[in-house]
C-alpha cells in the first residue's frame, strides 16, 4: 500500500483516540518531505489544532509518538512547527524494492474485461501539406497519453480524424492543375505529401498575386479576395466535389494517395500508430444530416439564405455556422459526424481529443451542440489542449511554406546525433550498421523527450541543438545513464555474479535510500500522468531518477566494493532502475539502447 495512504489512515485514527474527534483519512494532507529537513513524509498539523487545543509543536509530537508506536512503516519523527516530518523505516523501501523487482511492469495496471475504453484522437492532419513540427507535438502527445492511459489499466482506442476535403484540400488541386503539368512523386521523386504541400503554398503565392493586381485595378482588398480567379476556381471545385464529379473525385483521390504514403512513412519513423482511422469524406455527410435534422426538430435555424446556424448566446457563447449558404459543411459539421460515427463503433466510456490549445471554443461549441442534438456523451468530451510549439525566430506558416518540415527535422536530429556522437568519441569500436541504429535511437529519443518533458499546456519553443546534449535534462543523457547500467550489468555477469531476485534486508546510507524512495514513486507517477493527462509526469520523474542514480553511482562503487552482500543489493538496485527507466520511456514512445 502506498505510504502516504498508510500515514492517512492511521493520522485519523490518531485523531481519533488521542482528542475523540472524527475525520475522514482523505482530511489529512500528507506531502513529501523538503530537502533541508529530516524526514520522508510531512503531515501537516494546522488543521488539527482545534481537536487538540494544543499548540502545533505539542499537537504534532503527540502525533508523531502515536505513529512510532503503532505504526511499523514510521521510525522516528521531528516537528517544524506545524509541520511533523515523519522518518519511513528501512524496510518499507526494502519492501517496495521487491515489489519492483517482482514485477517486469511495476506501477502498470493489467488491463481486466471490465476496464473502461478510452478513445484518444490526435495527428488529424489535412491533406494539403506534409506533417511539420506542430504535428509532431501533437502525435507525440496522443501516442504517449495512449500508452500512459493504458498503463493506468484502461482499454485504448488510437485515432485519426484526416481532414481529407474542403477548400484547403481544393486549392493544392487547382493549384497542381494550373501549374503541375503532369508531375508526380514518381517523376520527381519526392514523396507525396511534400509535392502536395508544395501546390498549396504556389496557390497561395498566385492568389496573393492576383489580389495585388485587382487591387491596383480599384478593387478593395475585401472585394479583391473575393473575387480572385484563384479562389472563385477553388470554390467551384468544391462544389463539383461534393457534386460528386467524377473529374474533381479522381484527381482528389489521387493526390490524396501521394500524401497517405507520405504520412505512413513519417509516422513509421516517428514510432506513431493508430487503431482507427476516419475520413472527414465519410463522415461530413453524417455530419449534415445531424445538422438539418436539427433544424427540422428547432435546434437549429436556418437563414433566408439556406445557411444554418446554432444560436448559444445563452451558454455564453455566439451563434456558430454549421452549414455555408452553398450548402458546402464546416468543420464543426465533420466533428458531429465523426463522432456519432464513433459512438456507433465503439462502446467509449470516455474520448480524449488532443488538440491544439487555439481550438478550445471549438471543443466548447462540439460539446453543446452534441448534447442539443441529445447525444447523453456530448458534455463528457474532453479536450486536450497542448500549446503550440515555435522555434527560436518565431511561428510558422504553412502557406507560406516557413513550417518546419517533420521528416527533415527527424533527418537533422539524426544529424546532430552522429556530429555529437562522434565528436564525444561514444561509439567508438561499432560498426556503421550499429552506429547509425544508435544515432536514429538517440536523435528520436531527444526529439520526443524534449517536447513531452514540457507541460502540455505551455508554448514550447525547440532548439534542436539543446535537445541532444547528452549532458542535462535531455533524452540523450538519460539514455546513456541507462546504457551505463546495462554494461554494469553485463559486466557483473561476464565476472559470474548472479543478481539476487529478492532483498532480504540491508542497511541503507543516505544515497541508497533515496535511490529506493524514487523507485517506490514510479506507481503514483503513473497515476498521476493519467489523472493529469500529462507524459510531462512520467518525463521529469525519470529524469529526477536518473538524476539520483547518478548521485549515488557517483559516491558509490557497483562492482569493486568489497562486501560481497552490499555489491549484491547494490547490483539489484541497479538493475531496477534501469528497468524503471525503460519503462518509463517506453511510456513516452522513447527506445533505449542497450550500449551507447
Amino acid at each position: 500500500m502506498n505510504i502516504e495512504l498508510i500515514i492517512k489512515d492511521q493520522v485519523a485514527l490518531a485523531i481519533s483516540t488521542l482528542y475523540g474527534q472524527t475525520i475522514e483519512a482523505e482530511q489529512v494532507q500528507v506531502q513529501l518531505t523538503r530537502s533541508e529537513f529530516e524526514g520522508d513524509q510531512t503531515v501537516m498539523v494546522f488543521p488539527f489544532l482545534k481537536m487538540s487545543r494544543k499548540s502545533p509543536e505539542a499537537t504534532g509530537a503527540e502525533i508523531g509518538d502515536f505513529l512510532v508506536t503503532n505504526l511499523k512503516e514510521v521510525s522516528a519523527y521531528n516537528v517544524v512547527k506545524g509541520f511533523l516530518n515523519l522518518v519511513i523505516d528501512n524496510n518499507y523501501w526494502i519492501d517496495r524494492l521487491n515489489e519492483a523487482i517482482a514485477d517486469e511492469k511495476y506501477g502498470f495496471v493489467p488491463v481486466s474485461d471490465e476496464a473502461e475504453l478510452v478513445m484518444i484522437e490526435y495527428s488529424s492532419p489535412n491533406t494539403n501539406k506534409p506533417l511539420h513540427l506542430g504535428h509532431i507535438r501533437n502525435n507525440l502527445l496522443g501516442f504517449s497519453l495512449a500508452e500512459v492511459m493504458k498503463a493506468n489499466g484502461n482499454k485504448v482506442v488510437k485515432t485519426n480524424i484526416v481532414n481529407d476535403r474542403g477548400v484547403h484540400i481544393c486549392k493544392s488541386m487547382v493549384a497542381w492543375q494550373k501549374f503541375g503539368n503532369g508531375e508526380t512523386p514518381e517523376t520527381n521523386g519526392k514523396k507525396g505529401d511534400h509535392l502536395v504541400g508544395e501546390y498549396y503554398v504556389r496557390f497561395d503565392q498566385q492568389y496573393k498575386s492576383e489580389i495585388a493586381e485587382l487591387v491596383a485595378q480599384g478593387r478593395s482588398e475585401d472585394q479583391a479576395k473575393e473575387e480572385a480567379p484563384s479562389i472563385l476556381e477553388t470554390r467551384e471545385m468544391l462544389l463539383k466535389w461534393e457534386a460528386n464529379d467524377p473529374e474533381v473525385r479522381n484527381l482528389w483521390r489521387t493526390m490524396n494517395g501521394w500524401v497517405y504514403t507520405g504520412f505512413d512513412e513519417t509516422y513509421k519513423t516517428l514510432g506513431v500508430n493508430f487503431d482507427k482511422i476516419y475520413y472527414e469524406s465519410d463522415t461530413y455527410t453524417i455530419g449534415r444530416d445531424e445538422v438539418l435534422r436539427g433544424v427540422r426538430e428547432g435546434i437549429f435555424q436556418q437563414e433566408s439564405d439556406t445557411s444554418v446556424w446554432a444560436n448559444l448566446e445563452k451558454e455564453g457563447l455566439d451563434k456558430k455556422i454549421l452549414l455555408r449558404s452553398d450548402g458546402t459543411s464546416v468543420y464543426i459539421t465533420q466533428d458531429i459526424g465523426t463522432a456519432q460515427l464513433r459512438y456507433r463503433d465503439y462502446p467509449i466510456d470516455h474520448m480524449i481529443y488532443v488538440v491544439g490549445n487555439e481550438q478550445i471554443y471549438h471543443f466548447q461549441v462540439l460539446s453543446l451542440l452534441l448534447d442539443k442534438l441529445g447525444y447523453k456523451w456530448g458534455k463528457d468530451l474532453f479536450h486536450f489542449p497542448y500549446g503550440m510549439v515555435e522555434l527560436p525566430n518565431g511561428r510558422m506558416k504553412s502557406r507560406e511554406g516557413t513550417v518546419v518540415d517533420a521528416d527533415d527535422l527527424v533527418a537533422g536530429m539524426i544529424d546532430v546525433a552522429r556530429a555529437v556522437s562522434m565528436e564525444l568519441g561514444k561509439l567508438e569500436g561499432y560498426s556503421e550498421s550499429e552506429k547509425e541504429q544508435i544515432y536514429h535511437i538517440v536523435a528520436l529519443g531527444a526529439l520526443k523527450y524534449f517536447i513531452l518533458k514540457v507541460d502540455p499546456k505551455k508554448t514550447m519553443t525547440f532548439n534542436p541543438e539543446e535537445s541532444i546534449d547528452f549532458n542535462g535534462n535531455t533524452g540523450p543523457f538519460i539514455q546513456y545513464t541507462y546504457a551505463r547500467i546495462q554494461s554494469i550489468l553485463r559486466k557483473a555477469k561476464e565476472t559470474g555474479i548472479a543478481i539476487p531476485g529478492k532483498v532480504d534486508t540491508a542497511i541503507l546510507n543516505d544515497k541508497e535510500r533515496s535511490l529506493l524512495k524514487i523507485i517506490s514513486l514510479f506507481p503514483e507517477v503513473i497515476k498521476e500522468a493519467g489523472m493529469a493527462h500529462s507524459p510531462a509526469v512520467v518525463a521529469n520523474y525519470v529524469y529526477d531518477l536518473v538524476k539520483e542514480f547518478n548521485s549515488f553511482y557517483h559516491d558509490h562503487s557497483i562492482l569493486n566494493e568489497p562486501d560481497l552482500s552490499i555489491r549484491d543489493f547494490r547490483l539489484t538496485v541497479a538493475q531496477t532502475a534501469g528497468k524503471i527507466i525503460k519503462n518509463g520511456f517506453s511510456l513516452l514512445g522513447i527506445q533505449v539502447p542497450e550500449r551507447m
